[in-house]
Parts: structure tokens; sequence; C-alpha cells
């Protein structure tokens, strides 16, 4: 930046002007990974700042703040060779687990897109499926933030490590690649992730178990890290009154009734099976409720009675769910965050989850919720009985109370506000 550019970026700091933040987000806008980027953004907005998305999306939700570069024909399909060819070197792991695998090798150039030279600030989200090379990176002058939404950025390619520790140690012979070879492709992604990625990077882990990892692995030890937490629209989430909320879903009202929901309920890193072994301690299960992707036949091959709903997305219907529900089961072994936590407790339902990785920064024991010791089923399953049977009010309310003073986009965004213009005042000094 010219010394002229300098004095502009101190003067604009020092009238309090708005920032100018571009987020650049990878992947479906409306979906679970780019939902909490989104409400930042809309929490920057009503702030004020100035910011705006680029993603590679083609729903923008018809808003001028979001700009696509999926939206021609030309663009989908440049978009969908990019997502292949940033896939081509895992598939020749062919017993690779099935869990995504990202390498970054490829991507939109967004340097030479109009929003990058509006933009102060660049702030990194989800960056894959073939979105951003890493390699682009190392060319940005200006000041960068990477919220951490998932472990891929400080891993050799995989988003969920669970028990791998090699992220620390510098990767290779990646165990979701099924590789033995010191020298492979977990190797060389992690490698190239240490030569482009600035220095000067700031790191933000959505949970403090997140920023530890980054802490604790061989490519961020020396980065700036900080912790703000993932954030919720606690005006889009709030309590329904139970009944009316379970008349509508066509639920039972004399019952008490368990709440579990993931896009993927059955993903091993959900804990799933955790929660079936919880169920079978309780004498008397209470009526079930899912919500995401599973097995249809379930309630067919089990001894519960319950409901599955599929897969939802929408604000309202996620609303319901939550407030008609007495108890909302999260038996997650490996989350950054856990963003249904904290929307089950801004619609007022506590939430039973492991004393473990990002939930354990959302639930306070015994006082919104029940944290059970890591991994113990029989402890989870006193959990929901614990919450089923002080559950009312009181236990309501804390639970809504910790989610709007801690989880709110307005809150969050203020946070992020303050380490933008941090930022700023560095790069103008």
């Amino acid at each position: 930046m010219a010394e002229s550019g300098f004095i502009m970026l101190a003067e604009q700091i020092k009238s309090n002007s708005s920032v100018k933040v571009l987020h650049i987000i990878a992947g479906d806008i409306k979906g679970g990974a780019a939902r909490g980027a989104l409400w930042l953004h809309q929490g920057l907005l009503d702030m004020h700042v100035e910011s705006r998305i680029l993603t590679n999306s083609k729903e923008t939700l018809a808003n001028h703040t979001i700009s696509s570069v999926a939206q021609t024909t030309r663009d989908l399909i440049s978009n969908a060779i990019r997502a292949r060819a940033d896939q081509l070197p895992v598939m020749l792991y062919r017993n690779r687990k099935t869990e995504i695998f990202s390498t970054a090798i490829v991507g939109y150039n967004f340097l030479k897109h109009p929003l990058f030279e509006w933009a102060d600030i660049i702030h990194l989200h989800w960056i894959n499926g073939g979105f951003v090379n890493i390699r682009h990176l190392a060319k940005i002058k200006k000041p960068i933030v990477w919220t951490l939404r998932d472990m891929w950025p400080l891993t050799g390619g995989c988003h969920i490590a669970l028990d791998c520790t090699k992220y620390q140690t510098g990767c290779g012979a990646c165990p979701q690649l099924a590789s033995t070879n010191q020298n492979d492709l977990s190797k060389y992604t992690l490698y190239r992730k240490k030569k482009y990625i600035p220095k000067k990077t700031a790191l933000v882990g959505i949970s403090q178990w997140i920023s530890d990892c980054a802490r604790q692995s061989s490519l961020f030890s020396d980065f700036n890290i900080l912790t703000i937490s993932n954030n919720i629209n606690c005006n889009d989430f709030f309590p329904i009154e139970k009944n009316t909320a379970r008349k509508l879903l066509g639920l039972p009202t004399n019952e008490k009734i368990l709440l579990v929901g993931a896009q993927k309920i059955n993903d091993h890193s959900k804990g799933f099976d955790k929660f079936i072994e919880a169920m079978n301690y309780l004498k008397e299960p209470p009526f079930l409720l899912f919500f995401g992707k599973i097995d249809s036949t379930f309630f067919e091959t089990t001894k519960f009675k319950g409901k599955s709903l599929g897969f939802l997305s929408d604000t309202i219907s996620l609303r319901i769910v939550y407030s008609a529900a007495d108890v909302f089961v999260a038996p997650t072994l490996m989350d950054s965050f856990g963003k249904t936590l904290a929307e089950a407790m801004a619609c007022g339902t506590p939430v039973v989850c492991f004393d473990a990785t990002g939930p354990k920064d959302i639930v306070d024991h015994k006082i919104n919720g029940y944290k059970a010791k890591p991994f113990s089923t029989m402890d989870l399953a006193e959990g929901i009985k614990w919450v089923l049977s002080n559950g009312g009010d009181d236990l309501s309310g804390k639970a809504r109370k910790k989610a709007v003073e801690n989880f709110d986009s307005s809150i969050i965004a203020a946070k992020y506000q303050k380490l933008y213009i941090q930022l700023l005042e560095q790069t103008a000094s």
C-alpha cells in the first residue's frame, strides 16, 4: 500500500467511517456451514459496517450485498470443474474414508474481482470445494481474518481429525486417506499452507477448543489466535408456546419429547451410536423427534417411538421444532462449535451434550442444560433424566438468556468490528 493509501486509511479510522469487509464463503449460502458467516454479515450490516460476501453459491438470496461467481452457465461449469479438480488427487487413494478431504490446489482467483479491490479487510470463512486456491492468499497485502469453522485450516486436508493428532507434527501417512506414505497428499497440502498463508493472518476460533487445536498445530503455533463464538440470530430463534408448536407438527402434547438434529445425524462424529446406547439406559424412553438425514426404518427396527421430520433448513421450521421439545440432545464427539445447541437454547430448550470440544463452551452444567462426562453414555442418560425432571420455565429462561447474551449476531458482530479496526490501525501505523 502506498504512503498516500496509509494516510487515507488512518483518516478513515479516525473519522469512524465504515470499515469495508469482504467475506469469502464457499458452498451453499443457505447451508449449515455458511449460516454463521451469513448471520455475522447481517449483524455487521445492522451496525452500519460495509460488509459484502463473495461466494460460489448459486443462491444469493436476492441480496445486493451478496455476489456469486456461479451465476451464468459458463460460471457454473467452471465452478463444477474446480470442485472436481480439487478432488482428483484425493481419488488416487482408493481405500480412503468417506469423510470430506480438501486440497485447495485450485480455485477462483478472487484477487481479480472488483470487491477485492474495494475491501479494506479480507475475511475468510469456509473456503473449500474448489473455491479458493491457497496459493492466492500469499498475494494478499490487506489484513486477513480467518474464522476457523472446522479443523481444515490447520490440517493436511481433513475437516474433522477425530483421534488423529498428526496435524500437530506435520501430517503424512494420513489415516483418513488410508495412507502409509509419510510424504502423501496430507503432507503436501500442509506444506502449501505453510508456504502461502501470510503470517499476519488473524485466526479466530469459534470455540476455545478449536482455538486451542490451532495453537497446538504445527502450522499455526506462532500465529495470532483469538476466540469469538459462532453466532445465531436470536430474532429468528425464539421460544414458541410448546403445545402450539407440537400441534403444528402433529406431535403428542402429553408426553416428554427429546429432540436430536443435524444435517447428517448418522455421521460418526455426531455420536448417534452413543445416543442410542444412552437411550437403552432409560426405563421409560421419551418420545423421540429427529431432524436431518437418518435411516427411514429407524422406528420400525427399534423399540423407540417417535417421528423423523427429515432435512430442515428454513428458520421457521427449526424454530417450531426446537420449541416443541423438552430437551435437545447433542451427543457429538467432535464439533468446532455446535450451532444447533445454541439455536435450541435460543428457543428456550435446554441441552444435553458431552463436556468436550466446542459444545462445552455453550452449555453451563445444571444451569441451562447438562454436560455429560466424555464420552459416557450412562452419564448422557443421566443428563437426559435430569433435564426432563428439572425442566421448566427457569431452565428454559436461562437457556434463552445464555444464547442472547453470548451468541446473538449483534454481540458477535461488535467483537469482529473491534478486531477489524485493530487490524486496520496496525496496518496504518
